[in-house]
């Protein structure tokens, strides 16, 4: 739209729609001081607009049959629902008037705030997700991606202490150019075109942002670069990995694949096949690669009895060697893109996960591709290419290790 909002719409035969907003606002948008602001707005738009009650909300959805969500992430919050077509103008309705018109009522804002204060403690009670945080921490100290999401006590007592503080925010990253409006589902476009116009074109752009994001380029020290901590578990928990490619980097798609060779989702990646179902040392092991508006990050975690820790570590580094000792070969590659390719397919027949992939491709690219055309790129990568990501990626010193023992 001329004041930068972007649409996007994909027409599929189902009769659910999957209809929300994504706004380019998230944890690194924040200050120090107001950790966890983005997380604590993404919770408290449902206690209430300037029309309806935190009930009504919930009713007006869940009372369709639907299915009301968000969630925030580093760059990200997002706000959306599961409904049936003949319902999107009601939920976008919805949804636009809790983006716009918060109420932030201190009665509301406070019950939410203790929910918040449970998820933080039921968040540390979990290992395998809390090291994901702290292993963002290390990788990128320094920067505001170094935050956690949720924020602290400290800075939730902060932000949630005047209304004003949440809508000043959002005023300020909320902007019309951070904000994709997005459906997919058995709807004509050009109505949802007119829908989204009519809830989000009076939208003028704020003064200007108050942070720009910006990642250091050196990182910690490598002497710094491996940390313990001490969590009482049970097992060890562990990661390791380092920085890697933007979104939209010539390499970020032999990275994806690279990734999937490794340690991706799958029963016979590299690593599974290695501590897994070779040594029996683990339960679970997998590698992510998450890549960002102007940097990411890879890691692959696993959790081991704590007698079987430095062997796993080996065999993990073991296998990063590997790919980079030499080039795989085409049949190796062939094979892996096939699997690949079947991966993307049957991920694209899930509704959610498609419009919300849409969504975020559509704010950081400006375009949404079909997973063929994905793939038919990816399917260019040469083993050599891989190779030679490899060897940038997995270099030993550009590694970080955190372990909870």
């Amino acid at each position: 739209m001329p004041n930068g909002v972007k649409i996007v719409h994909r027409w599929t035969p189902s009769p659910v729609a999957y209809v929300g907003v994504m706004v380019g606002a998230g944890t690194r948008d924040e200050a120090p001081e107001e950790n966890g602001m983005a997380h604590y707005i993404e919770h408290c738009v449902f206690k209430g607009t300037a029309h309806h009650s935190a009930r009504q909300i919930i009713q007006s959805i869940e009372g369709i049959g639907g299915e009301i969500n968000a969630y925030t992430t580093k760059e990200e919050t997002t706000f959306y629902a599961a409904i049936l077509c003949e319902h999107v103008q009601l939920t976008l309705h919805l949804i636009a008037e809790m983006i716009l018109e918060p109420a932030f009522k201190k009665e509301e804002t406070d019950k939410e705030r203790m929910v918040i204060l449970d998820e933080i403690e039921s968040y540390n009670d979990s290992p395998s997700e809390l090291i994901y945080d702290d292993f963002e921490s290390l990788v990128f100290a320094g920067s505001s991606l170094e935050l956690p999401i949720l924020g602290t006590k400290k800075t939730l007592r902060h932000i949630s202490s005047k209304p004003s503080y949440p809508l000043e925010w959002m005023k300020t990253h909320y902007r019309p150019e951070r904000m994709v409006v997005f459906c997919q589902g058995n709807i004509k476009p050009e109505r949802f075109f007119r829908l989204a116009e009519k809830e989000f074109g009076h939208l003028s752009g704020a003064a200007g942002l108050s942070a720009t994001r910006s990642v250091s380029a050196s990182g910690l020290s490598a002497n710094e670069r491996e940390r313990s901590y001490k969590k009482h578990t049970h097992q060890v928990h562990a990661m390791l990995g380092g920085r890697a490619f933007e979104i939209g980097h010539e390499d970020q798609l032999a990275m994806f694949l690279l990734n999937n060779i490794l340690g991706g989702g799958s029963l016979n990646s590299r690593l599974n096949l290695s501590l897994r179902e070779s040594q029996g040392l683990v339960y679970t092991v997998e590698s992510t690669y998450t890549p960002l508006s102007d940097t990411g990050y890879w890691c692959v975690y696993w959790a081991c009895d704590p007698e079987d820790y430095e062997r796993s570590l080996g065999l993990v580094k073991h296998e990063l060697e590997k790919l980079c000792e030499k080039p795989m070969s085409e049949a190796s590659v062939k094979h892996a893109l096939e699997q690949l390719r079947g991966q993307l397919a049957i991920s694209a027949q899930n509704q959610e996960n498609s419009a919300l992939a849409m969504a975020k491709s559509v704010l950081y690219r400006g375009e949404a591709p079909e997973w063929q055309q994905t793939f038919a790129e990816i399917a260019k990568t040469t083993p050599q290419k891989l190779f030679e990501v490899a060897n940038f990626v997995f270099e030993a010193k550009n590694c970080y290790i955190l372990s909870y023992k």
